[in-house]
């Protein structure tokens, strides 16, 4: 199968908005992708907070700051909270990933795919049209197929495009 690539373009920022850094946002409940990210972070130096619902080991390093919000949805809302244009989200929550996206955020799940603001609307619904399958009994549990390589090399080929879509997007670059 021939691989499709999709131009990342990241959310005008209003005329006022002059950002110099970015953050990036990883959900980090389950979150399979974190090492690479931490790794794309390091090369670029951009601030990763890494939002869980517990503590978690993360790299040692200023530019990763682990953040702990108890409750359920709790680390969810914080970073629907914080997060802004220019910055990129990493969760597999499509309902977060609305929230970020509905806040000029590019959001990227842990197999590469991008939510946009024309694909978000039918990642929800689908969503939400399975969770209502599931609770009357015509769906299974299931779960996500497991992480492959390939997997892998989506997710970092569409982080590296996000980032250099926002440092384009946005004028103030370190």
């Amino acid at each position: 199968m021939k691989a499709e690539w999709v131009d990342i373009v990241a959310p005008k920022a209003p005329a006022h908005i002059m950002i110099c850094m970015f953050n990036l946002y990883i959900d980090a409940d389950a979150c399979p992708v974190k090492e690479e990210c931490y790794r794309v972070a390091k090369r670029y130096a951009l601030p990763v907070l890494v939002v869980a619902n517990c503590t978690m080991r993360i790299p040692v390093d200023p530019s990763v700051t682990m953040v702990v919000q108890t409750g359920f949805g709790a680390a969810d809302d914080w970073i629907a909270e914080q997060i802004g244009p220019g910055d990129i989200a990493i969760t597999v929550d499509v309902p977060l990933a609305a929230r970020c996206v509905e806040k000029g955020a590019l959001v990227i799940t842990a197999k590469g795919f991008l939510y946009t603001d024309s694909n978000i609307g039918d990642a929800l619904a689908l969503r939400n049209l399975n969770e209502e399958l599931r609770q009357a009994g015509v769906l299974g549990a299931g779960g996500p197929s497991p992480m492959m390589p390939k997997d892998r090399s989506k997710f970092l080929a569409t982080l590296d495009q996000a980032i250099q879509s926002v440092r384009k997007t946005y004028r103030k670059w370190p």
